[in-house]
């Protein structure tokens, strides 16, 4: 199972926000300023609908607040930086669904032989 987001980008629409890990967490530990985002990045890093929260907060440009382990002024940047994105959510998704392709693949194909002539890395040292 994957958690709702099989389907294309745009039928994703379930309840996100149930299966995040800030649900059960004091919600103004998310909205901090200077050095305690760190703290409430940590909280994001292992949170199953990271990608979902950040796109929302992108989507509704919400301005204040810690949205898929991401603070205010990245947000603001990255917006500044994509004008032209018109659905973060449908972005995102796809990006997913690419990188979890490309696993597939990788894991399909095996190990990387080194090409004739390249040296073997020592990984034991």
């Amino acid at each position: 199972m994957d958690g709702g987001r099989s389907g294309s980008a745009g039928s994703r629409r379930w309840n996100w926000r149930a299966a995040a890990r800030c649900r059960t967490e004091d919600a103004d530990g998310l909205f901090v300023v200077g050095a305690r985002q760190r703290e409430a990045r940590q909280l994001c890093r292992g949170c199953a609908v990271r990608t979902e929260c950040l796109a929302h907060a992108l989507d509704h440009r919400i301005e204040f607040g810690m949205w898929g382990g991401m603070t205010e002024r990245e947000r603001r940047a990255l917006l500044r930086n994509r004008p032209d994105v018109r659905s973060w959510a449908d972005l995102l998704v796809e990006a997913l669904d690419a990188a979890a392709q490309l696993a597939v693949v990788s894991e399909q194909a095996g190990p990387v032989e080194p090409a004739s002539g390249e040296p073997e890395l020592d990984e034991s040292a």
